[in-house]
């Protein structure tokens, strides 16, 4: 199974890409947060991406699914899991950064995830009942065009946040928090690194809730 490539933008279509990966040209479908990432790169251009690699019964064709993170795929993972949200249907309704997403879904913000192509209010419902609680680290996810090191401080305020005002902690409760797994790991660089250990040390996400 693929999961990821690198090699050279050969086309770019309106919601696909052509990419060469050791003489072998490989299309892979973009949802449109992603795709909007490929505005600054011209053909020739080196890049990498992540791979959802999608074959059932009924789909017997493999469809190659691209993102620029990791952590993008593995909520494309997640999200793919509600009931009646399938990977093509997922795809086109990714048309706004996941973070946005992941916090509408924290949020029970049924109008943000309306305005996602092809999702109603039914079945934004169903998204919420599914994926709420489990989409933290997701709303700490980064532009792309950010730097790849943020300062440590600003790490924290972000995690920080998402504890208190997505997720219900105390605030004196979530800074113990952050600072109990700085302490166990301070080579942390990333809000997602850091929300995993914070959760990592309180044994799981249920666990210190009020």
């Amino acid at each position: 199974m693929i999961g990821y490539l690198e090699g050279r933008l050969l086309k770019k279509e309106e919601d696909r890409i052509l990419l060469l990966t050791n003489q072998v040209g490989y299309e892979i479908l973009l949802p449109v947060v992603v795709m909007e990432s490929m505005n600054s790169r011209q053909e020739g251009d080196e890049i990498a991406l992540y791979i959802f690699y999608y074959q059932t019964d009924r789909q017997p064709k493999p469809v190659l699914i691209g993102f620029n993170l990791e952590v993008e795929k593995d909520f494309f993972q997640s999200f793919i899991s509600v009931d009646a949200i399938g990977p093509l249907k997922a795809v086109k309704a990714m048309h706004i950064p996941v973070r946005e997403i992941a916090g509408a879904i924290e949020s029970r913000d049924v109008d943000t995830l309306k305005r996602l192509k092809g999702i109603g209010a039914r079945s934004a419902q169903k998204i919420i009942a599914a994926l709420e609680g489990k989409m933290g680290k997701f709303a700490l996810i980064q532009k792309t065009e950010t730097r790849a090191t943020p300062m440590v401080e600003d790490i924290q305020t972000q995690v920080l946040d998402v504890l208190v005002s997505q997720l219900g902690h105390k605030a004196g409760d979530a800074r113990r928090m952050i600072a109990e797994a700085m302490q166990r790991n301070n080579a942390i660089a990333t809000p997602e690194a850091l929300f995993e250990e914070v959760y990592r040390g309180e044994g799981g996400e249920d666990k210190g809730r009020p």
